[in-house]
């Protein structure tokens, strides 16, 4: 069944995309910071996609013609943020989007508004549990490497779940310890239980100071049980770091490891 034009599908999608937003409004915060940015994306390039070029699927492109040079880079550009979020996979028949938006760019489409709406629906309803699924992956792994690394010689776990190792000890027996209040200086290497780096002023080369009530509770009850000229390993329980909201490239419910040198309290 044919639709009146592709601008009457654009305007679809957008609605699609406020009524998807509603949905997950209802739904926990967690939710909202995994999917609901995810869908906002799919349904802007899918919206971008309508508007492409037909140079897009022309044969012989003469890539020094700058309209055609342009119309193949949008090209892609959908293309490539359609893959870096696994659109084009399992899910979808990759064939039938490039279908899609032809019938689009020709007037000729084969659905209903409204069949492409239940459509869309259902895909963000697919991309949201495979997220919860996902989420769960990750709480899951976080707790059985802390559950494992608990029994691991040298490792302490403090009575909120807190986990550090001991690497290497103050030359100085008295060396002051910081309260919650005070600004430290540190060193620090974080990285993921897999072992992949997400922050590290070792790396940068340049140590960082802040006030130690200002950052996570993981490392504000874990510095406390530093002096300085200490070293320590410490593996944070996702509930210490950042939870269910996750941060820049933590993933939510992500347990994290740091190595953490303290240098001076300011």
């Amino acid at each position: 069944m044919g639709s009146s034009n592709s601008n009457s599908v654009s305007v679809i999608l957008i609605f699609l995309h406020a009524e998807s937003n509603d949905q997950i409004r209802g739904r926990d915060n967690t939710m909202n910071s995994f999917v609901k940015v995810r869908v906002t994306k799919i349904i802007s390039i899918l919206v971008l996609s309508l508007l492409a070029s037909t140079s897009l699927f022309a044969q012989g492109l003469d890539l020094e013609n700058t309209e055609i040079r342009t119309g193949y880079s949008i090209g892609v550009n959908i293309g490539l943020n359609l893959a870096s979020q696994g659109i084009l996979g399992d899910n979808v028949d990759n064939a039938a989007l490039i279908q899609g938006i032809r019938d689009a760019l020709e007037d000729s489409i084969q659905l209903s508004d409204e069949e492409i709406v239940a459509a869309l629906e259902q895909y963000s309803l697919l991309m949201e549990q495979q997220a919860q699924e996902q989420l769960a992956g990750m709480a899951q792994g976080g707790e059985e490497f802390l559950n494992d690394n608990a029994m691991q010689a040298g490792v302490v776990t403090t009575p909120s779940g807190l986990q550090y190792l001991v690497l290497e000890e103050s030359a100085d027996n008295n060396a002051a310890m910081p309260l919650a209040t005070d600004e430290v200086e540190v060193h620090y290497h974080g990285t993921m239980i897999d072992g992949s780096v997400f922050d590290s002023s070792v790396d940068r080369g340049e140590s960082i100071s802040f006030p130690l009530d200002g950052v996570i509770a993981g490392w504000t009850e874990g510095l406390q049980l530093m002096r300085v000229g200490d070293k320590y390993r410490f593996f944070i329980p996702s509930e210490l770091a950042y939870g269910a909201a996750g941060a820049g490239p933590i993933p939510p419910y992500s347990a994290l490891i740091f190595e953490v040198e303290l240098l001076g309290i300011n």
